[in-house]
């Protein structure tokens, strides 16, 4: 006869699915929340598909600059589509669970575009800080097959990175709770639920985070010392206007990052948790598109053009056929 289980091991296996509690405290505004977050996804999915559309068809957009946020822009439809239309089937249906096995494969999504756009960024950084530092050797650095490499080298990074954090992950045993007080499968408070050791994986997290982030803050650091030196107020101003779109968006996904694994994980400050947690992965993926496009001539060009373009191919279309 076979020896008795393991307490770890029967409560590992009987925990089949996780609860996302979500927003469940906020019930009474089931249906704002509900519209709110749709309204969200409607226009993250519009104006970073738009901004492929541009990027990929117009070709005054076909610069390093402007592949990269194609790329971005890319990346954010799949980030935001990742997490919102869980959120939402949640909301219409009232059902908060999720199978392990989803809630794996959700955080494997999640982590894996997350840790692209931490290089994607930094990837940015660098093109920006070539452009300000080193213009006259910029189109001869920054050429095409460079930026490919280093779009390439995003994705394949993040690739490894989620990679092996989800392989590490998925053989942690849960002997506790199934309830992830959270709206969606973030790595903290699933490792909060399991009673292994983890802080491998903390350590994991931080060795592939650190390095774009560090070339990001660098890049950056080296920019605003060289904006300060240019002699003229026009040409600090010229020189910040092409780069400020990127920092803007910088600030906003590190600051609401960096505040979601720097404050303490406690039962106190999880609503906290919870509002820097919408920002980074549902808010900034939305304003990122309409920050380059209400801060980019370029960009505000192309919609011009493009929508020229079509208001002439109605009207041909319209003689055509009268």
């Amino acid at each position: 006869m076979q020896a008795d289980e393991t307490p770890e091991l029967k409560n590992q296996t009987a925990i089949k699915e996780f609860i996302l509690l979500g927003f469940s405290h906020l019930q009474n505004m089931k249906i704002i929340l509900l519209l709110v977050f749709f309204l969200i996804y409607i226009m993250t999915m519009a104006g970073n598909v738009l901004i492929v559309v541009l990027v990929v068809t117009d070709r005054h957009l076909h610069t390093p600059m402007y592949f990269f946020l194609g790329n971005l822009s890319c990346l954010e439809s799949l980030y935001t589509s990742a997490i919102l239309p869980r959120m939402l089937a949640s909301f219409l249906t009232g059902d908060r669970t999720i199978s392990v096995n989803g809630c794996f494969v959700q955080h494997y999504i999640f982590a894996y575009l997350a840790a692209v756009e931490c290089y994607l960024l930094s990837a940015m950084s660098y093109d920006r800080y070539l452009a300000i530092c080193k213009p006259l050797h910029y189109a001869s650095l920054m050429d095409g097959k460079l930026c490919l490499q280093m779009a390439a080298g995003s994705w394949v990074t993040g690739f490894l990175a989620s990679t092996t954090t989800i392989i590490l992950m998925s053989r942690l045993v849960f002997c506790g709770p199934n309830e992830i007080d959270h709206f969606f499968c973030d790595t903290f408070p699933v490792m909060k639920l399991s009673c292994s050791n983890t802080w491998y994986i903390y350590v994991l997290c931080s060795v592939f985070t650190f390095p774009p982030s560090i070339l990001t803050f660098t890049s950056y650091t080296f920019i605003i010392i060289a904006i300060m030196k240019i002699p003229s107020a026009t040409g600090k101003q010229k020189a910040f206007s092409t780069c400020s779109s990127h920092l803007l968006v910088v600030t906003i996904f590190y600051g609401t990052l960096m505040a979601v694994y720097v404050i303490p994980n406690t039962d106190r400050l999880n609503a906290l948790h919870k509002v820097f947690s919408i920002c980074y992965t549902i808010l900034t993926p939305m304003i990122n598109p309409i920050i380059y496009s209400l801060r980019n001539k370029e960009v505000k060009e192309a919609v011009r053009r493009h929508i020229s373009f079509l208001v002439v191919q109605k009207e041909k279309k319209r003689l055509k056929i009268c």
